[in-house]
């Protein structure tokens, strides 16, 4: 064997000992170690690469082309016009939306009154301990005091401009009034002069200069960052002369840049007609009337509210609020409390409330009832009086319950300024309407009676409001009416003692 056949030979072997180099396929292709594969690619292969600058120059002036973008063009001139046509009918034909009325702080939500510090919270520093509470209830406003020094009968001793010290300090009230305006909530000062004794403005020979310490005291106070004064009985010295200097101390500064000072003024024992006359002739921003506590005929209170409702952004409505007690303790029963709340915040005006009606707080004979804090603290198991614990879950529940009617008064339009309509009514029923423009609308339906009501929404006379037949649910302290579910307003059935609040929709 020669020496070129034994060095073939070998190659051959290698290559059978090395699979690597075998051929991964026919066709042409290679093996190569690894497992690469060697492709031959035609020569005469072209990769399209487009049209240059100068051909896209030359197709784009042909006559083809040309029509095309001005048809395009044309296109999306006649879509745009369209559009801004179908705009402007939709802008024309559609209703015109109603003015919103001029409001001020106090017509946005409840104002709280706090006649006792001591009982609520220890006097000006525990109230200050307890605005986290006041801001879940959303209210608006707080009322404190009177505050200042004064024997009973003796207008000598009367100094307006200097706190009790027995009732806190200058410093403390104005850490107060600091704290709460970070939390969005204005403080009003409780003035009335004689708060020891009676009548509220001592005689009628010291009218004239006590005004004027009013007036002196207003300034003062208004200066030390105080958002408005509150003064009760007013119904008299609102007739003096002097009176319209009081008035000017407090509103002739008022600007669109300010926030305005609220003269606030109890008027009580009076008819609706004159409270209303009153309203227009006093001057007074807010008069907080007691004619919820005086009228107990569910007809006679819708007539008044009736008559009264043009005059809501001026008008404060409470139950004992006027006369500094609870809510509780001046309706025909405890469990009613709920009802009052819904008729209060859903009502044409300012709602003003106690301490401790949220919670349904009653006094206990003449002594200011201690408030009740930390309510949803349960007691510890083998400590538990049945009797006790129904009261603190009452209590949570009347809470929560005032809570979401608050929520809802100091955002829905049409309860914040809406137009009021009330139904038929018997004399343990009432319900009304409240519609704002484009707004959802909400009816309020009562029985205060002790026996099962069912009611069919009806008006007499009423033109330019329709109804539809169903409305939802929106609160409701009957069990049987579940919130979301919905209801025929020709057959709404109400347990005893129990409300509802029904919303439907604005159509078009």
């Amino acid at each position: 064997m020669t020496k070129d056949t034994e060095t073939d030979m070998k190659e051959v072997e290698l290559n059978e000992m090395d699979p690597e180099k075998q051929p991964m396929t026919g066709d042409g292709q290679t093996g190569e170690k690894n497992g690469t594969v060697k492709l031959k690619v035609p020569e005469d292969e072209v990769t399209f690469t487009g049209l240059s600058k100068e051909e896209l120059m030359k197709v784009a002036g042909t006559p083809g082309w040309v029509r095309t973008r001005w048809v395009l063009l044309i296109l999306f001139w006649l879509g745009w016009v369209g559009m801004l046509a179908g705009a402007i009918v939709i802008i024309v034909k559609a209703p015109p939306c109603k003015p919103i009325p001029e409001m001020n702080w106090w017509n946005e939500g409840s104002l709280y009154q706090i006649s006792d510090l001591e009982a609520f919270s220890d006097g000006l520093e525990g109230v200050e301990t307890k605005l986290d509470n006041m801001n879940q209830l959303k209210v608006k406003g707080l009322i404190i005091g009177p505050l200042h020094s004064v024997q009973a009968n003796r207008p000598l001793t009367l100094n307006l401009k200097v706190v009790d010290p027995n009732k806190g300090s200058e410093d403390a009230l104005r850490s107060l009034v600091e704290k709460a305006h970070k939390k969005g909530i204005s403080v009003i000062l409780d003035l009335t002069p004689n708060y020891e004794g009676w009548p509220s403005w001592f005689t009628a020979a010291d009218e004239a200069e006590v005004i004027e310490k009013v007036k002196d005291a207003a300034e003062h106070w208004l200066k030390l960052g105080l958002d408005g004064i509150k003064v009760s009985d007013v119904t008299v010295p609102a007739q003096a002369a002097e009176w319209a200097q009081l008035q000017a101390a407090i509103q002739s500064n008022r600007t669109e840049d300010t926030k305005n000072k609220l003269l606030m003024g109890v008027a009580e024992g009076i008819t609706a007609q004159e409270v209303s006359q009153f309203v227009n002739t006093s001057g007074i921003d807010l008069v907080l009337s007691d004619l919820l506590t005086m009228q107990k005929d569910v007809m006679d209170t819708l007539t008044n509210m009736d008559f009264l409702s043009a005059l809501k952004m001026n008008l404060g409505w409470g139950v004992g609020a006027a006369q500094k007690k609870q809510l509780a303790s001046q309706i025909s029963a405890p469990g009613l409390t709920r009802l009052y709340q819904l008729l209060l915040f859903t009502m044409p005006g300012t709602p003003v409330f106690t301490y401790g009606d949220e919670i349904g707080l009653m006094a206990e004979g003449t002594t200011n009832p201690k408030m009740v804090w930390d309510l949803e603290e349960k007691p510890a198991e083998g400590a538990v009086n049945a009797t006790a614990e129904a009261i603190r879950k009452d209590r949570s529940e009347t809470r929560k319950w005032f809570k979401s009617l608050s929520d809802l008064r100091g955002k829905e339009r049409s309860l914040l300024y809406g137009d009021f309509y009330r139904f038929d009514a018997s004399s343990a029923v009432m319900s009304f309407l409240r519609l704002w423009d484009q707004s959802d609308r909400y009816i309020t339906v009562i029985n205060f009676g002790s026996a099962p009501a069912t009611i069919a929404l009806t008006f007499q006379g009423t033109e330019g409001v329709e109804l539809p037949e169903q409305a939802k649910v929106k609160l409701s302290t009957d069990e049987a009416l579940e919130p979301d579910s919905m209801v025929s307003l020709n057959s709404i059935k109400l347990g005893p003692g129990q409300g509802a609040l029904l919303q439907f929709p604005y159509v078009a």
